[in-house]
């Protein structure tokens, strides 16, 4: 339904809050009844799953990360109840990576805002959140070495002018570009690099809300194309003096960093890794199953291995979860990262472990199988692997280390 002034008016059904149970029950439905069997037409044709954030306006749980004052469920990290956000993630990624890696990104925005906005703010934009069913998410994305064959160069450019700034240039990698009406735009005053090139940023990195309706912002769909993680639809956005008004800074200068935020972001990378790790496995059980290898000494194996990741997986993030509801922020920080390093090597190894249970016809449309192979190996390049490992060993060596990026 829509008011007046073609809005997207109030859902007609919101679970109740503080039930987590029966939030997680109605979202386990939807994604199985209609997420998971769009999947693969939105892997196809690269396109940003919009029917699926949809049902989850029309069904009262896309506003999961607004606070409970302003009308969500009060989920996330800055509200002290993470782990039923995470586990929301996890359901999502079961039913589609793509779909939960532009989750994150919304309910990684609404957190910031949270954490970081004015009381003005939260009231104006939680209210499109619960009301109008608008859509966030926060870009970093400004590569600064092109890759063999790219002439392109990426970065953005920040003009302070009357009453706000423009922004001139480009990000990569703009996840829900062409579904999402709103970017936390990750901007350094200085020059192009994003959040990622050097620590010196970490003092003045710019948190700037972006309305995406602006005809100075435009999408380059040509770039996109990718092995795996297609329907996240994270294509080259430019701005073109893009005006940002001053009552669109979120924070101030280096408050990302200040509130260790990236840090409360990375585990839940790993709640979409166990997501799609919990589908293979399921899919595989049923083969399994159907096929009469339930006898086969081997194979019993291989089912054992995938019970024991997924069941380790979910423990590291009740765990990580845990810490961030304490407010033991630095231990929070690490086992972030240790949760992402092992989610990751536990999801990527029970996908195999199906594959070789199963054989070749696990491999071969419409198994999800492949397309979740295809998105784990792509998505677990988010960050990178080594870096992450040596950022807890040096953590462990008592030696200096960045837990945001995973650079000294």
């Amino acid at each position: 339904m829509t008011d007046d002034l073609g809005h997207a008016t109030r859902p007609a059904r919101k679970p109740a809050v503080g039930d987590d149970r029966a939030v997680l029950g109605a979202l386990a439905k939807l994604a199985e009844d209609r997420f998971a069997p769009r999947a693969d037409e939105y892997d196809r044709t690269a396109a940003f799953p919009a029917e699926d954030f949809d049902d989850l306006f029309s069904d009262g749980l896309l506003g999961a990360a607004v606070p409970r004052e302003y009308g969500g469920l009060g989920y996330g990290p800055a509200e002290r109840n993470t782990l039923p956000l995470w586990e929301m993630t996890t359901t999502l990624a079961k039913a589609d990576l793509s779909l939960a890696r532009c989750w994150e990104g919304h309910a990684n925005s609404l957190v910031l805002i949270d954490a970081l906005a004015t009381s003005e703010q939260k009231r104006r934009w939680f209210t499109g959140v619960v009301e109008h069913g608008e859509k966030w998410v926060a870009w970093s994305g400004e590569p600064q070495t092109p890759k063999p064959g790219e002439t392109a160069r990426f970065g953005t450019t920040l003009t302070p002018v009357q009453d706000g700034w423009t922004l001139r240039g480009s990000k990569a990698f703009a996840t829900g570009a062409t579904g999402v009406q709103w970017a936390i735009l990750l901007v350094d005053p200085v020059g192009p690099g994003g959040a990622r090139q050097t620590r010196a940023v970490h003092g003045r990195l710019l948190l700037l809300a972006c309305e995406l309706s602006d005809p100075t912002v435009t999408v380059d769909t040509s770039w996109w194309d990718p092995v795996g993680m297609r329907a996240t639809a994270s294509h080259v956005v430019r701005f073109h003096d893009t005006f940002i008004p001053r009552e669109h800074l979120i924070g101030g200068p280096g408050g990302y960093f200040d509130g260790q935020w990236q840090t409360a972001f990375v585990p839940q990378y790993a709640a979409s890794f166990l997501g799609g790790a919990l589908a293979a496995y399921e899919y595989g059980l049923a083969y399994v199953k159907r096929q009469g290898k339930s006898g086969d000494p081997y194979v019993q194996q291989r089912v054992g291995s995938m019970a024991v990741n997924v069941e380790t997986a979910r423990l590291w993030l009740r765990h990580v979860a845990g810490l961030w509801d304490e407010g033991s922020l630095d231990e929070a920080q690490i086992a972030g990262s240790r949760a992402w390093h092992v989610i990751g090597h536990l999801a990527e190894e029970t996908v195999h472990h199906v594959i070789r249970a199963c054989g070749a016809r696990s491999l071969i449309r419409p198994s999800p199988v492949e397309r979740i192979l295809r998105d784990l190996a792509l998505y677990k390049l988010h960050d990178n692997d080594d870096h992450v490992l040596a950022t807890i060993g040096r953590a462990v060596l008592g030696e200096p280390y960045d837990p945001f990026f995973h650079r000294l």
